[in-house]
């Protein structure tokens, strides 16, 4: 699955109506022509780790797997989504090509191994209090169950109580201690948890295109974006999701950045 040149994994944070989905799902298909990149369409149905009881949390397992359905068929990309309970993972491998587990559940066992037993690639956000050696454990557990291919996705660790830091020693260190592909969420990166309104996760959007640069010259594996094309009015994590029509030329940067990187490796 993962390749000799960054892989994208990009989309919503919520699955929306389907109007929404295709128009991101349809933009992300002409960046993976344009740019010569594979890109993964990602997208929740349900999120279980909610600041607030009404927050928005996605049109739920059958609706939102029907959707996702419905975005595979319209324009041929490969899905992700993220699956929080380990009951829901049999059926998400019927649609995504993709099983996430969510940071906040990255040490749960029966979940990781759900994921593996459904032999799809499995990609596990890492805990923003875990170090990268960590993360061997939650790989074991993946690949133990009998999953395909492993990536692990760093997006920072908590750093007082409103924010998040990026190590960008992190990238290595997790490659070596898991033996799994390594992606950069830049997006949830740029979060301030707890700091939006009501308690609700806030962000600073305009950090995200240095973070992703500079893991592109650390060498990443991959880059995970959240995008969309309205991001002030998304149900979920719009302080830092990366508008739509921005997106091309970011990424275009990071892949000259990466593409420069590989090109003239410095080795101590």
């Amino acid at each position: 699955m993962w390749t000799p040149t960054p892989l994208v994994v990009a989309g919503p944070c919520l699955l929306e109506d389907d109007a929404l989905n295709l128009r991101v799902a349809e933009a992300l298909a002409g960046v993976a022509l344009r740019l010569g990149v594979r890109v993964i369409f990602k997208a929740s149905y349900l999120k279980a780790n909610r600041a607030r009881p009404d927050a928005p949390r996605g049109p739920g397992l059958d609706a939102g797997l029907a959707r996702l359905a419905r975005v595979r068929d319209a324009t041929g990309l490969p899905l992700l989504t993220d699956i929080h309970e380990p009951g829901h993972a049999a059926a998400a491998a019927q649609v995504a090509d993709v099983i996430q587990v969510p940071a906040f559940l990255c040490r749960q066992t029966d979940l990781l191994e759900a994921a593996g037993r459904t032999g799809k690639p499995v990609n596990v956000k890492k805990g923003q209090w875990m170090a990268p050696e960590d993360m061997r454990g939650a790989g074991d557990k993946v690949r133990g169950a009998g999953g395909g291919a492993l990536a692990i996705t760093e997006r920072g660790t908590f750093f007082g109580y409103g924010d998040l830091v990026v190590d960008m020693r992190s990238f290595a260190r997790l490659r070596v201690a898991t033996g799994a592909a390594v992606l950069f969420d830049a997006t949830h990166a740029a979060q301030r948890p707890g700091a939006g309104p009501d308690g609700a996760s806030g962000g600073a959007r305009e950090h995200v295109p240095a973070l992703l640069w500079a893991a592109a010259a650390a060498g990443v594996d991959g880059f995970f974006l959240e995008t969309h094309p309205d991001p002030a009015r998304a149900p979920s994590d719009g302080a830092t999701m990366w508008p739509l029509a921005e997106l091309e030329p970011l990424l275009e940067r990071a892949l000259d950045v990466w593409h420069a990187a590989q090109a003239r490796p410095v080795r101590a």
